[in-house]
């Protein structure tokens, strides 16, 4: 207790006032990456950039840039996430789990402001190039930790003179340091995650905040007791029989047993893929380019795109009331659906636009327009959210830092490799280019059905025993977690209270009042009844 600072806001506030600030603070770490990865949208296309950075040269009679090196003009952009945030996410899991989550943000919040402060200094593009990896580890901590911390408490753009100044470039660089300070000075007035706490041996102080975090009085005493007793009892069985899990070991699945945290693995990093490679990073950093082939005018282009950035970030507000109606998977269905149709439309007029007679382009200019925010606005009330969700969900406590980390990983690589090759599709392909993005959008469909089970409504334990099974079909998951289901309704009751946990090398399931339960799920014979597989259950009682 004596090391909670007396400035802490676990003292001042509790329950839902605590969580408001808690995710306020998130927030502001959310807003500085999506901010830094948006930001390259306007900056790619001033005079000033182009020059400095030498990708290209300012064409006076149509007052834009014209992109002669567009290799170095994605190179720029994807070394921020190549190696930048995947290396930070791996970094970030790492130290989160060793040095808890709060010293962790404000290592990642200090790391990215000199990273910001030496991004708008940069005098060519070498230096900007080393400046954007800099940065780039420091989002990937961000990333990879403030997800985790969150969940764990949980129950316009103008010219400026003539256009030609580095200012328009060099301040919104700079205007991301702002939330950085901010983040940096404010996360130490909030409570560590009782779970880390735990797991560090400070189980007073772990006690305190999930009463304040949960209530003090009454059930929500109770309740906070029960979670707290649970939390020690699954850190407490860590100790005695798990094995620690490497990042390596995790990816290939190595001592999971019926955890199967490979597939996990795998999971998350293909839905982040994913995520890129449906539209949004090729929108969000060249949406300049796409408004030049509907027909914006240079001049209009820059403001454009900071109206379909607010839109996005608006948009956000739907999952809010959808997530945790419709579920995962449908939100990820309807998303594809939506923005397949908004991206292959856009592409369509575009290309009408270009060929429309003059005077006869606004039409079909202003459609495409709309379509682009259209698929930004579905975008943010579907994909957005869930593929930075599903690991907090999915990936049992001991590793779930280093779980979430895989996450960024895959958000690193599908944006790094699209940054990269962006440019060089579009000045290759035009228009086309979001005619692959709708065909990656059709992909998900199927990937998505056969592959990710439903994890809302579930707890933890739950997404334990439906990963138990060793085949990667989601309907084989199902099946196999209903008749676990059936065969033995009291397992997924205490799960459901949180009352065992699972040993992730030997499958051994233990309940936080002593008893002991081994799962062995396998193939039953011809004569099994259900004809799916059985389930063992050994109890022995508190001495």
């Amino acid at each position: 207790m004596d090391q909670i600072s007396k400035f802490n806001l676990v003292h001042k506030y509790e329950k839902r006032a605590l969580l408001i600030a808690i995710n306020c603070v998130a927030g502001l770490s959310i807003f500085f990456f999506g901010y830094d990865q948006g930001v390259m949208g306007g900056v790619n296309t001033s005079h000033s950039y182009v020059d400095i950075m030498s990708f290209g040269h300012w064409d006076d009679a149509t007052g834009q840039a014209v992109i002669d090196n567009p290799t170095l003009q994605g190179g720029i952009n994807a070394v921020y996430y190549l190696p930048g945030t995947l290396f930070g996410a791996f970094l970030g899991g790492w130290v989160g789990d060793r040095y808890g989550r709060i010293k962790t943000i404000a290592l990642a919040a200090l790391w990215a402001t000199i990273g910001a402060a030496i991004q708008c200094s940069a005098q060519d593009f070498k230096w900007m190039m080393c400046a954007r990896v800099f940065t780039g580890i420091g989002t990937g901590i961000l990333n990879a930790i403030t997800p985790v911390w969150a969940t764990e408490t949980a129950d316009g753009t103008s010219f400026y003179g003539d256009g030609t100044s580095s200012f328009i470039w060099r301040f919104p660089i700079a205007f991301q340091i702002v939330p950085l300070i901010c983040l940096f000075i404010v996360i130490w007035f909030m409570p560590e995650s009782p779970r880390w706490l735990v797991k560090a041996g400070r189980e007073q102080e772990a006690r305190y905040v999930l009463r304040r975090l949960r209530g003090e009085s009454g059930e929500d005493g109770l309740r906070a007791e029960a979670e707290f007793q649970d939390i020690r009892n699954t850190c407490a069985l860590e100790r005695q029989t798990a094995k620690p899990q490497s990042y390596f070991a995790m990816f290939f699945g190595i001592g999971s047993g019926k955890l199967h945290t490979g597939r996990r693995v795998q999971l998350v990093v293909w839905l982040q893929i994913m995520q890129e490679w449906i539209g949004i990073a090729g929108i969000t950093v060249y949406g300049p380019t796409i408004f030049q082939l509907a027909g914006v005018s240079a001049k209009d282009r820059l403001w454009v795109s900071g109206l379909n950035d607010i839109t996005y970030m608006f948009s956000t507000l739907i999952c809010v009331f959808t997530l945790d109606r419709i579920g995962r998977r449908w939100t990820l269905y309807w998303g594809s659906i939506g923005q397949g149709i908004c991206i292959l439309l856009a592409g369509g007029l575009s290309r009408v636009t270009a060929d429309a007679a003059p005077g006869h382009a606004a039409g079909p200019g202003g459609a495409a327009i709309f379509f682009v925010f259209l698929f930004t606005a579905i975008f943010g009330a579907t994909w957005l959210t869930v593929p930075w969700l599903y690991p907090a969900e999915i990936f049992p406590l001991e590793i779930r830092a280093k779980g979430n980390a895989w996450g960024v990983v895959g958000w690193s690589i599908g944006n790094g490799w699209l940054v990269l090759l962006c440019p060089v599709m579009f000045a290759a392909l035009g228009e086309k280019t979001l005619y692959i993005f709708g065909a990656c959008n059709a992909i998900t469909i199927p990937m998505v059905w056969a592959l990710y089970p439903e994890t809302n409504q579930r707890t933890l334990e739950e997404m334990d025993l439906v990963f138990a099974s060793d085949s990667i079909w989601n309907w084989e998951a199902e099946k196999n977690y209903k008749l676990l289901v059936e065969q033995n309704p009291e397992l997924v009751q205490a799960a459901r209270r949180g009352h065992s946990v699972v040993d992730p090398e030997t499958g051994m399931r233990v309940g936080s009042v002593g008893g002991a339960m081994s799962l062995n799920v396998h193939q039953a014979g011809h004569g099994a009844g259900k004809g799916s597989g059985e389930m063992e259950m050994l109890g022995s009682k508190d001495n």
